[in-house]
């Protein structure tokens, strides 16, 4: 798994327009009331408690990247209970990541279609609209599952619309998201990083090395944040901290394209 589907990963089961958006063949379905995670809820039945059971240790597998046991979990699940909306979630969050589109979204719908104002659901889906294309769509869905009043994870679809909000070149937005997702969980690494990347594009060094170091302090540091810091520190003419960097990027991330790039003296 690579370092990049592994943020992604995080991103989406660990993002500001207002407005419902409907499920096809669900107009009205989704009426921005505000409804628990199902996963969270108690199981109804004894099928849809051996269901969850499977799709509970299929999510487990998900995030380690085991993407063909995650979907054998999920059909598990389904087996016990043909309709669980959670299996049909999880089975949308594995076709994404194996660039499965077309039933990525007929899970993902198929999900939503029972519980339209599911958190999770309406999290997953909005990044997967991003990444479709589909950002105006995906941003009402990702600020559906923020403004949930019972998801535990808001930090989650707010840094999922940062996301969103870059790849349309709409910095202020992805600032405002990104700070929101921040606000909520000060450890969010992808958050911070994104924030000191934007102001190092533009142009703003104290700010950048200042995300940097709140970065560092609580998360490890990873080849990408380390090269962002040397640059930034190279740009504020400071050559101690600088050369800090680079040692780390000799010792710790020796292989990584961000050591490659020193090496070569690309800083930019």
């Amino acid at each position: 798994m690579t370092r990049n589907v592994a943020a992604m990963i995080c991103s989406v089961v660990l993002l500001a327009s207002a407005g419902c958006a409907t499920v096809p063949g669900q107009e009205g379905a989704m009426t921005g009331a505000a409804d628990r995670p199902m996963l969270d809820l108690p199981p109804a039945t004894d099928a849809q408690a051996r269901a969850k059971i499977h799709t509970e240790l299929g999510m487990a597998y998900f995030e380690i990247g085991r993407f063909d046991v995650a979907l054998d979990e999920a059909s598990n699940a389904l087996a016990h209970d043909p309709t669980y909306p959670p299996a049909f979630h999880l089975m949308g969050l594995v076709y994404m990541f194996i660039d499965d589109t077309a039933n990525a979204r007929t899970s993902f719908l198929r999900a939503l279609r029972a519980a339209p104002n599911d958190p999770d659901f309406n999290n997953s889906y909005g990044w997967f609209l991003c990444g479709m294309g589909e950002e105006e769509e995906g941003l009402r869905r990702l600020a559906l599952a923020a403004r949930n009043p019972y998801y535990q994870h808001a930090t989650r679809p707010y840094t999922n619309a940062g996301m969103c909000y870059l790849r349309i070149q709409n910095d202020e937005a992805a600032i405002a998201q990104f700070r929101r997702a921040v606000a909520l969980d000060p450890a969010n690494a992808r958050a911070l990083y994104q924030l000191a990347s934007i102001a190092y594009r533009n142009g703003d060094y104290p700010v950048a090395r200042s995300y940097l170091v709140q970065l560092h302090q609580q998360s490890e540091p990873t080849a990408e944040s380390v090269w962002l810091g040397l640059r930034t520190e190279r740009r504020l003419g400071n050559r101690e901290a600088e050369a800090s960097y680079a040692a780390q990027l000799r010792v710790r991330f020796d292989d990584s394209p961000e050591f490659r790039e020193m090496m070569q003296g690309n800083f930019e």
